[in-house]
């Protein structure tokens, strides 16, 4: 079957062939080229294939002015409309039909066996597409008509979405400034904590540089004059032995002007 509008496209043109008149078919066993008169052919031109849709049309026309002799429409390949012949791989039998739709039947052979090669595989190509279309609509159809997924929204349905609200990453581990981890412990001992500020201020502060801090007073040598420093960053000092912790280093009095600590 064919629609009205579409596109008419040439499959295979054979200048060469050659048309019998063969007798009716005795048995069921097929067709012989041997009982054709191949010498004396009823004639001969050349073979256009042409494919309208999904229907083959094998052409038989003049070799000069491109008339048409006969036309044999193939809606499928092997079938009734092509017949291979059994003693020969070079000759075929083709049903014509006319427009008034009478048909008859004619045998048709090629003088080489490429063309008759080419003849062939150009109608299993077509009918190789044919059922690949069909295929594919086929599966179109059931996709149409299976159940269909409802997608959209009803009415009143809303969504929240959650941006930039990612999960929290996991703070990376400190590492020395060397790119080191820590050292581990050693076997059996433990980590002594390091020195407080503390006291490495009152080791500071027991050594030399207390005279930096501290100025005597001319009035009365027994009391201790801070030096006035720009920021208080050691705190005050009392002039008692109470206010140092034990811990600090005594330094020996050098004159009797110090307070000992």
């Amino acid at each position: 079957m064919t629609t009205e509008g579409e596109y008419e496209s040439i499959i295979c043109v054979k200048p060469d062939i050659s048309v019998y008149r063969i007798p009716p078919r005795a048995t069921n066993r097929g067709y012989r080229a041997a009982d054709w008169k191949l010498d004396a052919p009823d004639w001969t031109g050349r073979m256009r294939i042409t494919a309208k849709g999904k229907v083959a049309y094998i052409k038989l026309e003049d070799k000069l002015s491109g008339e048409l002799f006969a036309q044999a429409p193939v809606q499928e390949y092997p079938g009734i409309a092509v017949e291979t012949v059994n003693d020969s791989s070079r000759y075929f039998v083709l049903r014509i039909q006319d427009d008034n739709g009478r048909s008859a039947y004619i045998g048709v052979g090629f003088s080489d066996r490429g063309d008759a090669f080419d003849f062939s595989v150009a109608l299993q190509d077509h009918f190789k597409w044919v059922k690949q279309e069909n295929e594919i609509s086929k599966s179109a159809q059931a996709a149409d008509s299976g159940p269909k997924m409802e997608l959209g929204f009803k009415e009143g349905q809303t969504i929240t979405l959650n941006i930039g609200q990612g999960k929290k990453r996991d703070k990376p581990r400190p590492q020395s400034s060397g790119g080191l981890g820590l050292l581990p412990p050693p076997p059996g001992g433990k980590i002594a904590p390091p020195p407080s500020s503390k006291h490495n201020m009152e080791q500071h502060l027991g050594g030399a540089q207390i005279g930096c801090l501290l100025e005597l007073d001319s009035s009365n040598s027994n009391t201790v004059v801070q030096a006035n420093l720009s920021s208080d960053l050691w705190g005050d000092f009392s002039s008692t032995a109470s206010s140092v912790p034990s811990s600090a280093p005594q330094q020996e009095p050098t004159s009797g002007n110090w307070v000992q600590f």
